[in-house]
């Protein structure tokens, strides 16, 4: 099963580089999340001998060539494409990937206790509100309704253009990781006023 996708184009251009290495034919793509750039990931593209692919690798075949991802790359890379730049100019190679990294980073080793609400308290306060606090927002707890929280923001964040990018993708993902009882979070803020509706 593929994880990364290699488009046409990308796969031409990646087996002539190849062919100007020696032993080629012994040679696989490896293609690893390097870090955080940004809103987006960033990458390295080397190519590697095939035999090196370690245990913990991911490795399988687009055409002829071996593509080898780290296990701990495989889900950021989870339905990404390689492919060539729109910009015919732009030389290179592109990886299109609709995984983000987490705005807020890796929750870490937060020690969370008491019930679901005091857990999420405890993240929002410990972790996400640091994190908000230098656009001059924060994030409230509205209410916990079965397994799903309602989450509202406030400050500098409730009528900024990136607040549902940074719900969505930060404080949602950092709310599933921290507590597994939880399996979805709404945003109930009102993002065209900047009040809060009600939460029933």
């Amino acid at each position: 099963m593929s994880i990364l996708e290699i488009s046409e184009e990308a796969s031409l251009k990646v087996m002539a580089v190849r062919s100007e290495e020696s032993d080629a034919e012994k040679l696989g793509l490896r293609v690893a999340v390097s870090g955080v750039s940004g809103v987006e990931y960033s990458y390295d593209l080397a190519f590697v001998p095939v035999e090196e692919a370690t245990d913990d690798d991911i490795s399988y075949e687009v055409g002829d060539l071996t593509v080898i991802i780290p296990l701990a790359s495989k889900e950021k890379l989870a339905g990404a494409t390689l492919d060539i730049p729109q910009n015919a100019d732009q030389g290179g190679l592109v990886i299109r990937n609709p995984n983000r990294p987490n705005p807020l980073g890796d929750i870490g080793d937060l020690e969370l206790t008491g019930d679901v609400p005091d857990r999420i308290n405890q993240l929002l306060d410990q972790k996400v509100n640091p994190a908000l606090a230098s656009h001059g927002g924060f994030a409230t707890l509205v209410g916990v309704d079965g397994s799903t929280a309602h989450v509202s923001m406030g400050g500098g964040c409730q009528g900024c253009s990136m607040s549902q990018a940074t719900l969505t993708e930060g404080i949602r993902a950092s709310i599933l990781e921290a507590v597994p009882e939880i399996k979805d979070v709404v945003d109930v803020t009102d993002h065209s006023s900047g009040e809060q509706p009600f939460y029933s």
